[in-house]
């Protein structure tokens, strides 16, 4: 997979969050993915950033809230979902190898059990 690059310009907050929603809505891994990297340089570069700087994040953490709020509850339902359809794949795998062993068995079972006129 190709290295995901942050984007130049630095957005606000809530443009980052509105658009992490939208994407996970949509399923859209690539777009998300893009956007995991924005975040993570946003943290990486907390560190550095003046006492200006840290203001003004805050204050678009503050106006992103709402959306923030959102987000977190698209995510929660997200992995409820992801969860559901695990257990649902899984039963549906036990299924398919309980069906295909029981094919196996009448395939292997069943001709010898039998005359040829098909009575025992």
């Amino acid at each position: 997979m190709a290295e995901l690059e942050a984007p130049a310009a630095n957005p606000e907050l809530k443009e980052l969050v509105v658009e992490a929603s939208r994407a996970l809505a949509l399923l859209d891994a690539p777009r998300l993915e893009e956007l995991a990297v924005s975040c993570e340089a946003l943290n990486r570069n907390l560190d550095s950033m003046d006492v200006g700087e840290k203001r003004e994040l805050a204050r678009q953490a503050r106006e992103a809230q709402a959306d923030m709020s959102v987000l977190r509850r698209v995510l929660q339902v997200t992995s409820a979902n992801r969860n559901v359809m695990r257990r649902l794949r899984e039963m549906r795998e036990r299924r398919l190898e309980y069906d295909e062993r029981m094919i196996r068995e009448a395939a292997g079972g069943g001709a010898e059990a039998e005359d040829a006129d098909g009575h025992n």
